[in-house]
């Protein structure tokens, strides 16, 4: 049962950093590591609201 919970509400996936040469260095507004953030934050939020709910299933 708990294995078909885990599958209906699968954790959420951490993003993947982008690698320092991936930035042009050339004052991109906004730049792949502001991308990176935004995705981060969403990420973090998503993790938080997951493991909530785990919590109350428990």
């Amino acid at each position: 049962m708990q294995n078909k919970l885990s599958d209906e509400d699968p954790r959420p996936v951490e993003p993947i950093a982008p690698s320092p040469g991936e930035c042009c260095n050339s004052g991109c507004d906004p730049c792949i590591f502001d991308f990176y953030s935004e995705e981060l934050q969403e990420y973090r939020l998503r993790l938080a609201e997951w493991e909530l709910r785990q919590a109350s299933k428990e």
